[in-house]
């Protein structure tokens, strides 16, 4: 009972009082502490904190090993035959030009001026590959928006445009170019009519694609160049136009996240009408998409946050079940360290299930 009392204070603190921006900032260390006290989350089969993987949402067997191949010998290589073979309109695209761009940024953030090499190798070596060039226009992207503050921001986010358009001529039918640049736009603060003539190449390409979605709701956003109304009219029309097994009834549950209040004093906010409506969105696309759509995993995540705070443990337990072991999502990786932020939330998902009368032995397979 102790135990149960403490966890549950921790959720009314990081959930009722304590501001996101601050949560994101000291998550890592809070969530470490909350994590140590709670039940040992590998009685239900999941993966020890060290062993969380922080690259990816969901497991890629082919992308983890052609990145470790890349990393061991610097050889840009492995991956330049992953994403030839990885067909230009699939999300999966989308998803692996992400990781790799997130590795090579990190890599060079733990050795400046060296890490990451291989990416500028790749681009010298085959000028040509549209592949290599999607890769370098995501990790510009990345650079730029690590701090919007720095007089070399809009510098950084202009090459990126450039090389943007380059793999654009490179593949013209590949719609990753064109959802990297919604980044740039985000950066850029384009004029709303240049977002909707860019995004209008991207739906052309791609009309359902979950991340350009993804993608283009920042823009829409209160804290880029939009406001809470049109971030909703966004995610809703395309979740009302959304085909057959589509995520996209799932994106209302992103604008929802990213429109959180920055102090929550009402303890009922995650089980209002609006976050309700939300959640069952989400939980409609997972159940009807398929198993292995790429995107799949992010949505599960964001889920599990939102569960947890709705006090819907069971429910949060089954997404858990299907995305343990990763950890490269929202919202975990708006924090310092997103291992340890999952790492809380399971097990408050855990302690919440056994405070039901839940076990191991009792949990829905």
């Amino acid at each position: 009972m102790e135990l149960l009392i403490f966890l549950i204070a921790i959720v009314m603190i990081g959930g009722l009082i304590v501001l996101p921006a601050l949560r994101r900032r000291r998550g890592g260390r809070e969530a470490m502490r909350g994590a140590m006290r709670a039940p040992d989350p590998q009685e239900y089969g999941f993966v020890p904190r060290e062993r969380l993987d922080v690259r990816l949402p969901g497991p890629d067997r082919q992308l983890i090993d052609a990145l470790e191949e890349v990393q061991a010998r610097q050889d840009w290589q492995p991956a330049a035959r992953l994403l030839a073979l990885t067909e230009a309109t699939s999300e999966l695209r989308w998803q692996r030009v992400q990781t790799l761009a997130g590795a090579a940024a990190f890599e060079l953030a733990q050795a400046p001026g060296q890490g990451g090499m291989w990416l500028r190798t790749w681009r010298v070596a085959a000028p040509e590959d549209p592949g290599a060039a999607a890769v370098q226009a995501e990790f510009l992207v990345r650079q730029a928006l690590l701090d919007p503050s720095s007089v070399d921001f809009r510098m950084i986010l202009e090459e990126a445009r450039d090389v943007c358009h380059e793999a654009a001529r490179l593949a013209p039918d590949d719609p990753v170019p064109h959802i990297i640049e919604l980044g740039v736009a985000r950066g850029m603060a384009y004029r709303q009519a240049d977002f909707e003539e860019l995004w209008s190449k991207v739906t052309k390409l791609a009309p359902h694609h979950m991340g350009a979605h993804l993608a283009a709701l920042h823009y829409w956003c209160e804290k880029w160049h939009g406001s809470q109304d049109r971030a909703d009219a966004f995610t809703h029309a395309a979740a009302a136009s959304a085909p057959e097994k589509s995520l996209l009834p799932a994106l209302p549950l992103f604008g929802v996240f990213e429109h959180l209040p920055e102090a929550n004093l009402v303890r009922t906010l995650y089980r209002s009408e609006v976050i309700v409506k939300a959640i069952e969105g989400a939980l409609f696309a997972v159940r009807h998409a398929p198993a292995d759509h790429p995107v799949l995993p992010h949505v599960r995540h964001l889920l599990v946050f939102f569960l947890v705070r709705a006090e819907r443990y069971a429910e949060a337990l089954e997404q858990l079940r299907h995305v343990d072991g990763h950890v490269g999502a929202v919202p975990w990786s708006y924090g310092a360290d997103p291992a340890a932020e999952y790492t809380v939330y399971r097990a408050l998902a855990v302690a919440g299930w056994e405070s039901e009368g839940g076990s191991p032995a009792t949990l829905p397979r």
